[in-house]
C-alpha cells in the first residue's frame, strides 16, 4: 500500500488528468491513451490521474472504465502515482470498483458518491467512504458537495477526518470559502491540491494546497513547470505575469469555444500529434475550420 509521504509528493506540483481520447469510431484511442501518458511523465506530472469529468466517464460504461482503468496502471508501470475514479455508484458497487483497483495494483481511487436530490447525510457519507477505504486508499473528491451549505459540508470535513483514516488525498474543486476551510480542517491530514485555474491555486496554497491539476502538463508543460517554482519562490512577478499572458488567454478561447473547453483540450492533443480531435456522440468534436483557428491560436502564442 503506498504511503502518505508518497502521496504527498506525488501530488505536489503540476498534476495531470486524462482526458480520454477517441476514434473517429468511437472506440477508445489506446495508443493515445500511451502517447499522452508518456509525454505526460516526461514533462514532470508524478501523478496520473483519471476522473468522472476529465475521463469523459459520462461516455463510458462501466466494464470501459475498468477496462481503461487497468491500461493505465499497466502502462504507467510505477512510473508516477495512479489514482483511479469511481462512476458516482453506490457503496456496493464502489467497493465492488475499489478492490478490482487494489487488484490491478492501483494506488488510489477517487471516489465521489452519488447524492441525487440531498439524499445523503454526512454520517451516510462517512459510512461509504470508511467502506471504500477499507479497501484501498481513497481520494475525496470536492464536487458533489456544490450545493450543500457551508455548515454542513464542515461538519462532512470534521467527521471523515474524525472517522475515516483511509482517506489519504482531497481534489477539492470547488474552492472558494468551502476550500479554505478544508484546508484548515484536512492540511495535517490529507495531501490537498486543486482544480481550476492557476488564480484558483494561489487563493488556496495558503490553507495547505501543494498541488494544482494542470491543463498545460499535457501539451506544454514547460508552462506548468515555470508557474509552480515561481508559486515556490514567491516570485510576484511571474506568477502575475504567467497568469495576465497564458492562463487567461487559454480560458477565455476556450470558453467561447463551441463544445466547451474540453473539445479545445482534444483538439490541441491532436495538433500536438498525441491523440485525436474525436469525442462520442452528443459530445461535440471540433470541425476542420475550429481546428484550424486553434492551431492559429497556438502558434501566436508559441506553443504549437
Amino acid at each position: 500500500m503506498i504511503s502518505r509521504d508518497k502521496v504527498r509528493y506525488a501530488l505536489t506540483g503540476p498534476i495531470m488528468s486524462l482526458n480520454t481520447p477517441f476514434n473517429l469510431d468511437g472506440s477508445i484511442d489506446y495508443p493515445g491513451v500511451r502517447r499522452i501518458i508518456d509525454f505526460t511523465i516526461a514533462g514532470g506530472s508524478k501523478t496520473i490521474i483519471l476522473t468522472m469529468g476529465d475521463g469523459l466517464f459520462t461516455l463510458l460504461t462501466d466494464q470501459e472504465v475498468g477496462e481503461l482503468t487497468k491500461f493505465v496502471v499497466n502502462h504507467v508501470a510505477g512510473r508516477a502515482m495512479v489514482v483511479a475514479a469511481d462512476k458516482m455508484w453506490w457503496t456496493g458497487k464502489t467497493v465492488e470498483f475499489a478492490q478490482y483497483c487494489r487488484g490491478i495494483k492501483a494506488d488510489m481511487l477517487m471516489v465521489q458518491p452519488p447524492d441525487w436530490a440531498a439524499s445523503c447525510t454526512a454520517d451516510t457519507v462517512v459510512e461509504h467512504f470508511s467502506a471504500v477505504s477499507n479497501q484501498i486508499p481513497v481520494m475525496l473528491v470536492t464536487n458533489f458537495l456544490e450545493k450543500w451549505p457551508l455548515p454542513r459540508s464542515v461538519e462532512l470535513f470534521q467527521k471523515l477526518r474524525d472517522r475515516v483514516p483511509g482517506i489519504y488525498a482531497v481534489k477539492d474543486d470547488i474552492c472558494g470559502e468551502l476550500g479554505r476551510r478544508l484546508g484548515l480542517i484536512g492540511r495535517d491530514r490529507w495531501a490537498m491540491f486543486t482544480s481550476g485555474t492557476k488564480r484558483t491555486v494561489l487563493a488556496n496554497r495558503p490553507y495547505g494546497y501543494e498541488g494544482y491539476m494542470s491543463t498545460f502538463i499535457s501539451f506544454k508543460p514547460e508552462i506548468a513547470q515555470d508557474f509552480w517554482k515561481a508559486v515556490v519562490k514567491n516570485d510576484e512577478a511571474k506568477i502575475l505575469k504567467i497568469i495576465n499572458e497564458v492562463d487567461i488567454p487559454l480560458w477565455d478561447f476556450m470558453e467561447l469555444s463551441p463544445g466547451g473547453f474540453d473539445a479545445i483540450i482534444h483538439g490541441i492533443l491532436e495538433l500536438k500529434g498525441l491523440s485525436q480531435r474525436w469525442r462520442r456522440k452528443p459530445y461535440y468534436s471540433l470541425n476542420d475550420t475550429e481546428m484550424e483557428k486553434v492551431s492559429q491560436f497556438l502558434k501566436t502564442k508559441g506553443w504549437l
